[in-house]
């Protein structure tokens, strides 16, 4: 019996080496794959941001470096199965031209394609659609900008309970100055942003014809429309929404081909 012990000793200390010597072989293996996948990931946003600043520069709109960050773990599989689950695009100090005359900067546009479809033998040829099922994209306008669309002097927009308000002072002759302030109605049609004052007034306004009939051309002066500029990924303004640091606008679209957007 002694021998017998003796013997099976041995091998179980062999087969418990051995065991532990595949584990450490497939948590390497499993270490090298990670590696792996965070590499291509990378190298992938990389190229992505490249994409975008060539796109930015063909619209004459700038901003920071770009970051982007495509979501989903493992990356591979996503790139084996050409689906990719979401693509943000961080575009900081977003500014670009209106068409009217003007330019728009946004600290953060915030981009997002979700549902991409890019076939790996399209990755591989660049030849080929790359489709996103949705892409939204926000970014915020801040009233010191919209203050100067108006064209008045002494103009001042702010946010209060939910809706934008302006105030300015109305000079009238032989009266001092009266700070008058209304809200703002806010429409969305074909890139555009319609503010329109409504319910202008100012405390004890005397009940004059006159200053009534100037408060009215005061009102209508007011009156601004903001062109949203062009936006990467042919996205188009769908609303609008008033924010204590600014208009924050919302822009979609859906089944982008991103390869014809540039991307």
């Amino acid at each position: 019996m002694a021998e017998v012990y003796e013997t099976e000793r041995p091998r179980r200390r062999r087969g418990r080496a051995l065991l532990t010597v595949v584990l450490v072989l497939l948590l390497l293996l499993l270490a090298g794959l990670v590696v792996l996948d965070r590499f291509g990931a990378s190298y992938a946003e990389r190229v992505l941001a490249t994409r975008v600043t060539e796109e930015l520069a063909n619209q004459k709109a700038t901003s920071g470096e770009p970051e982007v960050t495509i979501a989903g773990i493992p990356f591979l599989t996503q790139v084996l199965a050409g689906d990719y689950q979401e693509i943000r695009i961080e575009l900081p100090d977003f500014t670009a031209p209106t068409g009217t005359g003007e330019n728009i900067t946004m600290p953060l546009l915030d981009i997002h394609a979700r549902d991409v479809k890019a076939p790996l033998d399209t990755v591989r040829s660049g030849q080929g659609d790359v489709v996103a099922g949705t892409v939204s994209g926000t970014g915020t306008v801040d009233y010191a900008q919209l203050a100067k669309l108006v064209g008045r002097d002494g103009v001042q927009l702010s946010e209060k309970d939910g809706k934008l308000v302006g105030s300015a002072p109305l000079s009238i002759p032989g009266q001092k100055p009266i700070d008058l302030a209304g809200t703002a109605e806010l429409t969305v049609a074909e890139g555009v942003v319609r503010v329109r004052f409504s319910d202008v007034s100012a405390p004890s306004l005397p009940d004059n014809p006159l200053i009534q009939a100037a408060v009215s051309r005061f009102a209508e002066n007011l009156a601004f429309d903001l062109a949203v500029p062009e936006l990467p990924m042919n996205l188009d303004l769908r609303e609008v929404q008033v924010l204590p640091e600014g208009l924050r606008v919302t822009a979609g679209a859906e089944n982008v081909n991103l390869s014809a957007a540039g991307v």
